[in-house]
């Protein structure tokens, strides 16, 4: 599995280019230069952007939006306003990329009803047949009218949208095997078509953590503050979205279905 190494090089990049903009960033905010600030500022935005689009992409497949109701540029807009105005919240080049994503996430919380748990989906995942797992992944890749819900609109189109791996569910070494025989089976696509379900049958909450883990490459202890909660809760989050992913995995593609 070369996707964790892949995803640690692409993070360093990321955190490379976001000490480099937030010296920038410091200069411009000082000379007063609000439109030289918001231009280099923009160098942040593609990840930023895609984690929304992925929000609303979510709630619309939840039912809680409708499709074209919010554009991502609706948020990360409203985002450049508030950096420039509360910039003395960001105390070093550290807190740079947290505070963006808190301030989206702010956003977003602001305008989206929070999706409640599928209960129903995982109380039945020991049942489902392996026409019913298809059934219900070609259900949640289209919207109502049967649309692909795409991420093409964002100005990044060679952005990778999604870093999911089974490296993200499957952490111990008991489990390093159940991953290696997954591995086997499934490729790179089929493994996150597989997540994203799933991930939209869990809360809010829990996705959004899993998602900034994973996504993103915060830590826990990141998230924790982002989100205002305890790191108790944030990892009891990201343990549950990992047991139900662990779960889903086993009944879907390691044990035999009808």
């Amino acid at each position: 599995m070369n996707r964790t190494k892949e995803n640690k090089a692409n993070m360093g990049t990321v955190l490379w280019v976001v000490q480099e903009t937030y010296k920038n960033l410091v200069e411009f905010k000082n000379q007063e230069n609000r439109e030289a600030f918001n231009k280099e500022l923009l160098r942040l935005m593609p990840q930023v952007k895609n984690y929304v689009a992925i929000r609303l992409k979510n709630a619309i497949r939840a039912g809680k939006l409708n499709k074209g109701m919010f554009d991502p540029n609706d948020f990360t807009d409203q985002l450049f306003i508030e950096v420039y105005d509360n910039w003395e919240l960001v105390k070093n080049e550290y807190g740079l990329r947290p505070f963006l994503f808190k301030k989206v996430d702010d956003l977003l919380d602001d305008r989206l009803t929070e999706e409640e748990f599928d209960h129903i989906f995982f109380e039945n995942i020991d049942t489902y047949s392996k026409k019913e797992w298809d059934a219900m992944e070609e259900d949640f890749s289209t919207d109502g009218d049967g649309d692909l819900v795409l991420l093409e609109e964002l100005d990044d189109s060679s952005l990778d949208r999604t870093n999911y791996s089974l490296d993200h569910v499957f952490i111990t070494e008991e489990e390093k095997g159940l991953a290696q025989k997954l591995d086997e089976s499934l490729d790179k696509e089929r493994v996150e078509r597989h997540m994203d379900m799933v991930l939209g049958k869990m809360s809010l909450p829990m996705r959004c953590v899993f998602e900034l883990y994973t996504d993103q490459g915060f830590t826990p202890d990141e998230i924790a503050d982002m989100r205002n909660t305890t790191l108790e809760e944030t990892e009891n989050l990201l343990s549950s979205a990992r047991g139900l992913l662990k779960k889903s995995f086993v009944k879907r593609f390691l044990i035999d279905s009808n």
